[in-house]
């Protein structure tokens, strides 16, 4: 048995004892060290996105020591630091085979539990993975940024897809964690001018601590006027959409330059209402990030390097059995938190 969060049912989370996972021949278990709060898991909380349906372990952004490997596993050993992707993917379907894995005709994602398949998540002592979705971690990587890694890849991707060629103006529409994250992943991808849109100020002065040019307090029409005015009435060569709403949706396509690119990362909203003739008639490419794929190497020495920051996003580590009340917190909107990490190591202490 181990201690783990348990969501046995929407809105009551509780550490309890759970089966300890047995790893399979191409498996190894992982001690869990560190596993941050996705926005993904605080949605699926309520029931909202119909993707954390209970009982279900979640928790897909973590790393932790590897304490025991698979009969068929070679890469790894016991007492290795590792992370692991978010993405199961089976390494050989069509896409797999093209290294587009978070497009797998077979793709899981570890902590969710849905109507295609369940998937025990990280928020507990132990958590087993395929050894082909883990990465040894850099000496100097810490646990708690190592949980960053899986939202810094899924920034890289979202530059990676809008195929930039450099020296563009960007827009980030939302300075969550996502947004925070893509708006030094555009820098790094070789945007001359990125700005930073949100209606929360705090988040806004942390956007220019990371290196926005503009961080602005607007949202639809207001927001559109004033990117015409900073762009001189061209708008920018590429919108980040980060927030996953249809008002947040329509006013990337019209911040947007003729003939840019609007690259959607946020999801919130499963459906919204799209203003084609906007997009037709100004040759608009409306290009979907899903997760990541392949990224997590880069994202290790981008952080190591201090080209992606990630620290000043984590507000706080915690104890496992602390997770029930920082999901009430997150989930009641409180400001100024952004990335929660729980350490299930020191529930296990106390505990015992």
């Amino acid at each position: 048995m181990m201690k783990a969060l348990l969501l046995s049912e929407y809105k009551h989370l509780e550490v309890t004892d759970v089966d300890a996972p047995v790893p399979g021949p191409q498996d190894i278990l992982v001690q869990v060290a560190a596993c941050g709060i996705c926005g993904s898991d605080v949605h699926g909380y309520d029931g909202s996105s119909g993707r954390r349906i209970p009982p279900v372990v979640m928790g897909h952004e973590a790393a932790g020591i590897v304490a025991a490997v698979g009969s068929e596993v070679a890469e790894f050993a016991a007492g290795d630091r590792i992370t692991f992707d978010s993405t199961v993917y089976c390494g050989v379907c069509e896409f797999c085979q093209r290294g587009e894995v978070n497009l797998c005709n077979n793709r899981q994602v570890v902590g969710v539990s849905c109507g295609e398949f369940k998937r025990a998540g990280a928020f507990a002592e132990y958590v087993a993975v395929p050894a082909r979705i883990a990465y040894r971690l850099p000496d100097g990587l810490g646990f708690a940024e190592a949980a960053m890694l899986e939202a810094v890849s899924v920034a890289l991707h979202a530059v990676r897809v809008a195929e930039l060629e450099g020296e563009e103006t960007a827009l980030v529409i939302g300075a969550g964690m996502i947004g925070l994250l893509v708006l030094q992943a555009a820098r790094v991808g070789g945007c001359s001018r990125v700005l930073v849109a949100d209606i929360d100020a705090t988040r806004l002065r942390l956007a220019l601590e990371m290196g926005a040019d503009e961080a602005i307090e607007a949202s639809d029409a207001e927001l559109v006027r004033e990117v015409m005015r900073l762009t001189e009435g061209r708008g920018v060569d590429v919108v980040f959409e980060a927030v996953g709403r249809g008002e947040t949706v329509a006013s990337a396509i019209d911040c947007v330059r003729k003939g840019g690119t609007v690259t959607l990362v946020g999801n919130i909203a499963r459906e919204v209402t799209l203003p084609l003739q906007k997009v037709v008639t100004r040759q608009i490419r409306l290009q979907g990030s899903c997760a990541s794929a392949g990224e997590y190497p880069e994202a290790m020495e981008l952080i190591a390097s201090g080209e992606i920051k990630v620290g000043p996003l984590i507000t706080a580590v915690a104890p496992l059995h602390d997770g029930p009340l920082w999901f009430e917190r997150l989930y009641a909107r409180e400001p100024n938190l952004m990335k929660i990490v729980l350490d299930p190591r020191e529930s296990a202490d106390q505990q015992r």
